[in-house]
């Protein structure tokens, strides 16, 4: 059985549980820093970044996370969960865990009250992903390593590096659980048979 954690600080964390048990994986959310040694992936769910980032440090996850990445253990970050990915920060802000080679913009389709809901093609998942935007990044720029697979309006909104991937909206608040198939596949596939 394939273990998946959705660290569980601040954001949808119940929303993506659900999710991801629907691929038939044990899922579970992560409090402690000892939890993520029985994990094959790890997801970071939506909420508020600098808040995320404040209970991360409050609780003593950086250095366990930033481990977990170097190990190229998978990670899927939705909306908040893309801005700790992010290497660079639009705003000279200093990045977070800066997992992924790309540069991300907080907040840049708008407030809460900008919020929408759009049908996306997503190379390799599919044509009409239900993507709904709440306060999210866009992807600005990428590496030569990031492959892109979704963009909404000309803006970069999914990103795929190695084991990394990430996600300007938020796949867990709709019945479609499609992105989180592919990264339970992208876990399944780093996982060594023993």
């Amino acid at each position: 059985m394939i273990n998946i954690g959705v660290l569980a600080l601040q954001g949808a964390v119940r929303e993506h549980v659900k999710a991801l048990e629907a691929s038939d994986v044990k899922v579970i959310p992560v409090k402690r820093v000892e939890q993520l040694e029985e994990l094959d992936g790890l997801v970071f769910p939506g909420g508020e970044s600098t808040t995320m980032r404040r209970l991360i440090n409050k609780y003593d996850f950086y250095e366990p996370l930033k481990e977990f990445a170097a190990k190229n253990k998978p990670i899927f970050g939705t909306c908040a969960g893309a801005i700790l990915m992010a290497k660079e920060l639009v705003g000279n802000v200093e990045p977070h865990i800066a997992v992924m080679d790309i540069k991300v913009e907080r907040n840049a389709f708008g407030r809460q009250r900008e919020s929408f809901e759009a049908i996306l093609p997503v190379k390799g998942i599919g044509d009409d992903i239900d993507a709904v935007f709440i306060r999210a990044p866009i992807i600005q720029e990428v590496g030569s390593r990031v492959e892109v697979l979704a963009e909404f309006d000309g803006e970069i909104v999914v990103a795929k590096e190695g084991p990394f991937l990430a996600c300007s909206f938020h796949p867990e608040l709709t019945e479609d659980n499609r992105m989180h198939q592919y990264f339970v596949e992208m876990v399944r596939s780093c996982v060594v048979p023993a």
